[in-house]
C-alpha cells in the first residue's frame, strides 16, 4: 500500500475521463473503472463502442493505487486494454463475483459483502445496468460504499441506472456524505429509450434520496453512447434547486469535496 497520503476528513477526486476517477480517502488511493486507451472503436459484446477522447491523465501519472473499484469487466468503456494492464499494478481489485472468475487476482463482492483494507471498510452494493431484468444482456454490475472512522461515507454507483437501488443503499447504509454517480444516460439501443446508466432526470431523483450528499457526476463524456452531457445535468440540478449539491469535477484537475 502507499504510505504517502495523509489521512484527513475529506475526499480528493481526480477525474481522468469517462468512469475513471482517482479517489484519495482515509489514507488510501482508489481508482474506479480503469480506462486509459486512446480514442477508437472497441468491440464490447454484440456492439462496438466508439471512444472520442483519450484520458486526461495517463496511467503513469496516476501513480500507485491501493484499490481498484471495478463496476464490471465486460464493457470496454469500464475496463479497456490498458485498464486490464493497470489492474496488475494495484494493491487490490474489487469487483463482481463474475469478474473474479474471469480475471486472476480480482476479489468479487456479493451485494452487502464487506472487506477492510487499511482503515477503510468497502462494501459491495446493488447496481442495475439498465431496466429490471437486464442482466442477461448487460451483465451483473456492482457499486461500492467506502466507510472509515471519522471520515465521510462515500458511495460509488458504478454503472447503475436504478433509482430504486439507490433507495435500497440509503436505507441499508444510512447517511451518505459524497456520491460519485455514473451518469451520461448511456444507451446503445438494447432497450430502446431506456438508459443503461443514470440520466439527468434520474440523477436528480437519486440526489433527492441521498439528502445532503455532495454529488460528483462522472461517466458523461468521451463516448458516443453517453447520450447526455454534464452541462445538461447541471441545468436539471439547477432547475430542481440542487445546484449547490453538485460538484462536476474538471478533467485532469484534482479537487477536494
Amino acid at each position: 500500500m502507499t504510505d504517502t497520503i495523509e489521512t484527513t476528513n475529506q475526499l480528493d477526486v481526480l477525474h481522468i475521463g469517462g468512469p475513471t476517477v482517482r479517489l484519495r480517502y482515509a489514507g488510501l488511493t482508489f481508482l474506479t473503472d480503469p480506462t486509459f486507451d486512446e480514442p477508437g472503436d472497441y468491440p464490447s459484446g454484440p456492439v462496438t463502442l466508439h471512444k472520442l477522447v483519450g484520458p486526461a491523465v495517463s496511467a503513469e501519472q496516476v501513480g500507485a493505487v491501493d484499490v481498484v473499484l471495478l463496476s464490471h469487466d465486460e464493457h470496454a468503456d469500464n475496463l479497456d486494454n490498458a485498464g486490464r494492464e493497470f489492474l496488475q499494478t494495484a494493491g487490490a481489485v474489487l469487483s463482481t463475483p463474475g469478474a473474479a472468475e474471469r480475471i486472476n487476482g480480482v476479489r468479487g463482492l456479493e451485494n452487502w459483502e464487506s472487506v477492510t483494507i487499511g482503515d477503510v471498510r468497502i462494501t459491495g452494493v446493488p447496481a442495475l445496468h439498465g431496466p429490471e431484468g437486464c442482466e442477461s444482456v448487460t451483465g451483473i454490475v456492482t457499486g461500492f460504499v467506502l466507510q472509515a472512522d471519522g471520515q465521510p461515507t462515500v458511495y460509488v454507483s458504478g454503472d447503475n441506472a436504478s433509482v430504486d437501488r439507490v433507495a435500497q443503499i440509503v436505507e441499508r447504509i444510512g447517511q451518505i456524505d459524497a456520491a460519485v454517480l455514473f451518469v451520461g444516460a448511456a444507451n446503445v439501443g438494447h432497450f430502446g429509450d431506456i438508459d443503461l446508466t443514470l440520466n439527468a432526470r434520474t440523477a436528480v431523483q437519486a440526489a433527492e434520496l441521498l439528502g445532503d450528499a455532495v454529488i460528483v457526476p462522472v461517466h458523461g463524456e468521451g463516448w458516443v453512447h453517453f447520450s447526455e452531457t454534464l452541462d445538461r445535468l447541471g441545468l436539471l440540478f439547477a432547475y430542481a434547486g440542487r445546484e449547490k449539491q453538485l460538484r462536476i469535477p474538471p478533467l485532469g484537475e484534482e479537487i477536494t469535496v
